[in-house]
């Protein structure tokens, strides 16, 4: 039998019985009997009794007979070392093995040749087929195996010239396989020994050296040949009758009884050699339907199937993300401009409320307290020299009145610049800057290079009201005697500076200690498309700047 076959199904029984059977331990006992040794009825003998010598004192559970030289050896009357022992077989077709008569010790599978299968599906594959070489080997399993095939063979319905390759010296076959007509397809049926009586591996050793002499194509007969030369063909399931093998050893060893376990007779399949496929120019397409390829090697999609899942996947979850965070742009874009514009409502808000009180101011309450005035110097004209503490009290009043009334013109000022809209930003920031020197006793030095007068009056109001609130913190602050307001233009972009040499303060707690008159600035400079920034450090004094486009308020629509 094949070596690889016998050193298959023994990997398989070692490794099911070792796997289940922990709890236990299993012994393995391995004999490669070479039977054609034993010639005739006498050698048969000779066989018996050296196995009984060898095996009779141990007490074996199963006995595993593989190939039909080992079944046909154990189901004759010479069995007298394994007597009342279950036997497993398998590696054989009943035909093979001379259909022996198994009694109830008997289990385990056959197998059956087709060999008529295999060489329909050759010509089929190579219709213009006019020639098929079978080549077999000289020892009894080759002869057994020969027979059988020619017998299946007869009843192919085939115009081809069958030729039979046996009895032959290896280095004559493979001379004569280098010669085959171009219109040739070669059966590889079995080759355990040549003519000669040189011996050789099957499937490991014959094959390979059969089907690389051939110049035709190779079909075989059982699975082990795929991958050392054949095409494929119909071939024996040895690999799953080994498998099957021990599982049935696994469940003797369990307690079942070999009658429980019926012989079963496993098909045969249709298997080819991929790379043997690809040489040969044959598609999958062809062969018959539900056929096994061996040994495809994967295509690129195959090979890099996970890789290109994985980018995909990677890319498409970097999509999401990238399209999430396009989205949360746009809404924190549409926030921020909902934000400005709520914010510049509110400024403009403010200021029309600043120029609401301040005309209440100017128009309403100083006239009244003008008209206050007046009337008390009236009434202290009037009244005779000889109340003198009455005239100074109504000198006092007088004098208190016009004090308020000059109060109220300074504040309705600050609330609403009459300058700005009469005369500009320059001479507006100016007077405000010599008007907070004045008032405050903090000498401001104001300069400003070339500003034009017609600046927008909404840029010019924020730049205005900026430059009060900077004053107003520097005075509040800072604890600085002196002040810098500096105006000038930037390209197209008007640039006011405030700075000082204060006590300054820590940056990094700005937006915590930060008040509103910081938050306004910044707010105002914004909603025009301008910047706004801040620099300082502890004892390092203060400089504020901002930067306002001058067409932005005509841009915005603002008013």
């Amino acid at each position: 039998m094949s070596h690889s076959l016998t050193a298959t199904i023994t990997e398989r029984i070692v490794g099911e019985v070792q796997g289940a059977a922990t709890d236990r331990h299993v012994e393995f006992y391995s004999e490669s009997l070479d039977l054609q040794a034993f010639p005739g009825k006498p050698s048969r003998e000779e066989a018996r009794d050296w196995l009984a010598r060898k095996y009779g004192e141990h007490a074996l559970d199963i006995v595993v007979a593989v190939g039909p030289g080992a079944i046909e050896f154990l189901s004759s009357d010479v069995q007298a070392p394994f007597r009342d022992v279950p036997i497993v077989i398998c590696g054989s077709s009943s035909d093979q093995a001379n259909n022996p008569k198994l009694d109830a010790r008997f289990t385990g599978t056959w197998v059956k040749l087709e060999p008529g299968k295999t060489l329909e599906l050759a010509l089929r594959l190579f219709p213009g087929t006019r020639h098929v070489f079978v080549v077999g080997g000289s020892s009894d399993f080759d002869k057994v195996a020969m027979s059988l095939t020619k017998k299946a063979l007869s009843s192919v319905n085939t115009k081809s010239e069958i030729v039979y390759l046996t009895d032959m010296e290896m280095n004559k076959l493979l001379e004569e396989l280098r010669t085959l007509p171009d219109d040739s397809i070669e059966l590889y049926v079995s080759f355990f020994q040549d003519f000669a009586g040189t011996k050789f591996l099957n499937s490991t050793e014959a094959l390979p050296m059969v089907a690389a002499a051939s110049k035709a194509p190779d079909f075989g007969m059982s699975d082990t040949y795929i991958g050392h030369g054949i095409v494929g063909g119909y071939v024996l399931p040895f690999e799953r009758q080994a498998e099957a093998t021990a599982r049935i050893v696994s469940e003797l060893l369990n307690g079942k009884k070999a009658k429980e376990l019926p012989i079963e007779t496993l098909p045969s399949k249709y298997m080819f050699d991929w790379h043997e496929l690809q040489t040969l120019h044959i598609p999958e397409s062809r062969l018959p339907s539900g056929s096994v390829v061996m040994f495809r090697e994967p295509s690129l999609w195959e090979r890099t199937r996970w890789m290109w899942i994985t980018s995909l996947t990677i890319v498409v979850i970097l999509s999401a993300i990238v399209i999430y965070l396009q989205r949360s742009r746009k809404q924190l874009k549409l926030a921020k401009e909902k934000q400005m514009q709520l914010s510049g409502l509110l400024i403009s808000a403010e200021e029309q409320e600043r120029s609401r009180v301040a005309s209440e101011l100017h128009d309403d309450f100083s006239q009244r307290l003008a008209i206050l005035t007046l009337g008390l110097e009236n009434v202290q004209e009037a009244t005779p020299d000889s109340f003198g503490d009455v005239h100074r009290q109504l000198h006092e009043l007088s004098k208190s009145t016009s004090e308020l009334g000059a109060d109220l013109h300074t504040l309705s000022h600050q609330l609403h610049s009459s300058t700005l809209e009469s005369l500009g930003l320059v001479p507006a920031v100016g007077a405000f800057c010599t008007e907070f020197t004045a008032k405050q006793g903090i000498k401001v030095d104001f300069t400003a290079d070339e500003i034009p007068r017609s600046v927008h009056p909404d840029v010019a109001l924020c730049i205005f009201r900026i430059a009060q609130e900077a004053l107003r913190n520097v005075k509040k602050y800072s604890g600085a005697t002196e002040a810098e307001v500096d105006l000038q233009m930037t390209g197209d972009r008007l640039e006011i500076s405030v700075r000082d040499e204060g006590c300054g303060f820590d940056l990094s707690k700005l937006h915590q200690n930060g008040g509103l008159g910081i938050r306004s600035m910044e707010q105002r400079a914004r909603q025009f498309g301008g910047e706004f920034e801040i620099h300082s450090g502890l004892g390092k004094g203060t400089t504020l700047k901002v930067w306002v486009p001058l067409k932005s308020a005509a841009k915005r629509g603002t008013s």
